[in-house]
């Protein structure tokens, strides 16, 4: 939502003929609120039903710990530069607005991929707000049957050149009921450099309210097979949620001493 607020108009007109000044129009102890949406409004109903954009917005700080088999992990990011941080016991990836660094913490090599990893379960977290991105187009997608459920879909594409991997989709379905977020279809262009065409899937099944924002509390990865889900295959839970207004300082997100750049 963008809210256009004039503040004043003062309008004199002036007839050529006889100098006689028309009355002058003075809106300055006025407020005209025009509100208007650049989205469509299926999504503005999604996003309402999660806290709404405005309240997104106001947000500068977004945290949240997931537990992994070596031990938590620790994602924090600066939701206007999108900088980010991951902590594990034995790593720490960061992004500084140019370069993704790894730091090693122990001797354990870092088996995954970091400018991959960065910001992806960030980008899984902050849905259906992170929709809301500037470059992104929307379109009705082919509702999700699911359990004699219809959900109606919503696809997401990308401007060229938005984000590291502008030819990934992604499709929101939700409530027809509540309007919430129940599942994501998405593709994976990052590694094969190509258009995918194979929709993974993820529901989101259990939501939690912080600071008057509705954020996943689960979310469950899917088998999938012609553009459907299966079969459940894990589940990730989020804790110690944080999502306020006050910044981190940028200096957090330097790389720090024994850190290197990665290509």
């Amino acid at each position: 939502m963008k809210k256009i607020i004039l503040l004043a108009l003062t309008v004199s007109i002036f007839a050529c003929k006889n100098k006689t000044a028309t009355p002058v129009v003075d809106y300055t102890e006025e407020t005209l609120d025009v509100t208007t949406s650049i989205y469509p409004e299926n999504i503005t109903k999604v996003f309402e039903a999660h806290g709404g954009l405005d309240k997104w917005n106001a947000m500068k700080t977004l945290a949240f710990t997931m537990e992994k088999p070596d031990g938590m992990e620790v994602t924090t990011t600066n939701l206007k530069n999108r900088k980010a941080l991951i902590d594990t016991p034995d790593h720490v990836i960061g992004y500084n607005g140019e370069d993704v660094w790894l730091l090693n913490k122990s001797d354990k090599p870092y088996k995954g991929k970091p400018k991959f990893y960065y910001n992806l379960m960030f980008y899984f977290y902050a849905m259906p707000f992170i929709l809301a991105d500037d470059g992104i187009n929307y379109e009705d997608a082919e509702p999700l049957v699911v359990d004699d459920v219809v959900y109606p879909g919503i696809k997401i594409s990308y401007e060229n050149g938005v984000g590291e991997s502008s030819d990934d989709e992604y499709v929101l379905y939700y409530n027809p009921e509540t309007y919430k977020m129940e599942w994501l279809g998405y593709t994976v262009t990052y590694f094969s450099k190509e258009k995918g065409s194979e929709l993974h899937f993820r529901r989101y099944n259990k939501w939690q309210e912080v600071n008057g924002l509705l954020l996943p509390e689960t979310m469950v990865g899917y088998n999938y097979e012609n553009n459907k889900p299966t079969t459940a295959k894990g589940e990730t839970k989020f804790i110690n949620i944080k999502v306020d207004t006050e910044p981190l300082d940028d200096a957090d997100f330097e790389a720090p001493a024994g850190a290197q750049i990665v290509n």
